[in-house]
């Protein structure tokens, strides 16, 4: 049956483009692909883009790419899930042309977020080139990076079910008593090597998607980020820490949609084939304090 291979592009609502391109060119290091009154189109690699900010009255997770290795697969898959009841619409040649790619199909995961299943997203016409980072973003075969959506009161066997007819399969799973009302409980999956490219989260949280991680290949990239983002004033989510599970070193700041950005350094590759889940009981085996709380200690201690 076909399977997804990757996570190949994300759609962000914004009401603001320019505030996201200053936060995605200037802080993050991105290079901005193409620009008109309705979207922002953003490079990180040799791809024609990896983000698409669409004008919008509000802020949001639009819609997320996956990617399958050729029209083969996209079909089988394709047929896998209207063979299940699912609908999956196809694609017109506009909107294949707005992503780039040879085709596209539209659908809806079990939380009601929009998924585009693609195959042949294009190269750009130019190398890319970041006036920020002085490495690189790692993507190739791992794609785009992950994301964590937010379970929204939806049954997780039901979401992982799903995921699973794209071709994920579990990783992790991490269960943490956070305050003691609240558990935190995520579910990490993959599709490649990179150790998720999707997770899934069950917290009291009003947005669909908790944070997208964008991955450098100098750890000095990730402090050089740290330190714009802060000189600029963007609100950190969490500062500098490591996960346990994928090994991340990263800090999560908080994006002109909401959302947050983890950007991060060393991230896990793992081996499909002999990799055996894992149950944690700890979000991060150091620092990712909240951003909020450091920001409280520190004028705390600020001396009148």
């Amino acid at each position: 049956m076909g399977h997804v291979t990757e996570l190949a592009y994300l759609g962000v609502s914004a009401t603001d483009l320019d505030a996201w391109e200053s936060f995605a060119v200037d802080m993050l290091g991105m290079q901005l692909a193409k620009k008109t009154d309705q979207q922002l189109s953003l490079r990180m690699d040799q791809k024609a883009h990896r983000f698409l900010i669409n004008f919008d009255q509000e802020n949001g997770h639009a819609f997320t790419g996956f990617a399958c290795a050729d029209e083969n697969a996209l079909q089988e898959l394709v047929k896998a899930l209207r063979e299940q009841g699912y609908e999956v619409l196809e694609g017109d040649a506009n909107l294949a042309a707005d992503r780039k790619v040879e085709q596209i199909y539209t659908t809806l995961d079990p939380i009601g977020n929009c998924v585009e299943l693609i195959y042949g997203l294009q190269d750009a016409d130019t190398p890319f080139h970041s006036t920020k980072i002085r490495s690189q973003f790692v993507t190739g075969r791992g794609g785009a990076g992950h994301e964590v959506l937010v379970e929204q009161g939806v049954d997780r066997k039901k979401i992982m079910d799903w995921y699973a007819l794209l071709g994920f399969k579990l990783t992790d799973i991490i269960e943490e008593q956070i305050t003691p009302e609240i558990k935190a409980s995520v579910a990490f999956l993959h599709c490649n090597g990179r150790h998720h490219s999707l997770a899934l989260a069950n917290m009291p949280l009003p947005m669909n998607l908790h944070h997208f991680m964008i991955e450098v290949a100098d750890i000095s990239d990730v402090g050089s980020a740290y330190d714009r983002c802060m000189d600029a004033g963007y609100d950190f989510e969490m500062t500098l820490g490591m996960h346990p599970n994928d090994q991340m070193f990263s800090f999560y700041v908080k994006t002109p949609s909401g959302f947050s950005i983890e950007f991060g350094w060393g991230g896990l590759i793992i081996d499909e084939n002999t990799w055996q889940v894992k149950h944690l009981d700890q979000l991060s085996a150091w620092g990712h304090r909240s951003g909020q709380v450091v920001a409280e200690k520190l004028l705390a201690n600020v001396k009148p």
